[in-house]
């Protein structure tokens, strides 16, 4: 598993509140790495540097390497917390992953052809219900995002997460508990105005 982001980090060996508040105060955010077969592993990182790499959305839905006093994790990024208020991430959580195992990650919905759409012509409007999806499979796997074609889709018509295209080996995490779970994911809407689909 090769990866195009690698966090370089530090261990820490303080814990609770009063640690955090320190590594912060000093522009380094905690994280811990924890999954696999090993213990709970408490790092700090650069925050300037977690900031440029979570510049790129592709960080959310990739394997990341977490290099940690030279030694290398193979992890994804599970969780974050950022502050309320401030430009500033105050936590993250990254989860171990080997190739042998399967990963849950969310992963970016891309739409593509939403403006020359049949719908979209006939003068209706594209409402999206989510913007990324859960998807289960190996971490090689794993799609940097998936793409929705809207250029079809008529007025009135509904994408649901059975009609989404994943690549081999990719499961919608939804469509494994049913077909009641078959959530829309776009529709492109009437509106006042709009031609009928008889038009």
């Amino acid at each position: 598993m090769t990866s195009s982001f690698v966090f370089e980090a530090e261990n820490r060996s303080g814990r609770g509140k009063g640690d955090a508040r320190r590594l912060r105060r000093t522009n380094r955010v905690p994280a811990v790495i924890y999954g696999g077969h090993a213990d709970p592993l408490h790092v700090s990182l650069d925050h300037n540097k977690v900031l440029k790499h979570l510049e790129n959305d592709a960080v959310y839905s990739h394997i990341l390497t977490v290099r940690v006093d030279g030694k290398e994790e193979t992890a994804i990024l599970k969780a974050m917390q950022r502050h309320p208020a401030k430009p500033m991430v105050t936590h993250i959580d990254f989860q171990r992953v080997s190739a042998s195992d399967r990963v849950h990650v969310r992963v970016p919905l891309h739409f593509i052809n939403e403006s020359t759409s049949v719908g979209v012509k006939k003068g209706g409007v594209v409402t999206h219900s989510m913007v990324d999806v859960e998807v289960v499979c190996l971490p090689h796997q794993l799609p940097e995002a998936i793409e929705v074609d809207l250029a079809k889709v008529g007025l009135g018509e509904i994408v649901h997460l059975s009609d989404l295209k994943v690549p081999g080996g990719v499961q919608i995490v939804a469509l494994t508990h049913g077909a009641e779970h078959d959530h829309p994911v776009v529709v492109i809407q009437h509106t006042p105005g709009s031609e009928s689909e008889s038009a």
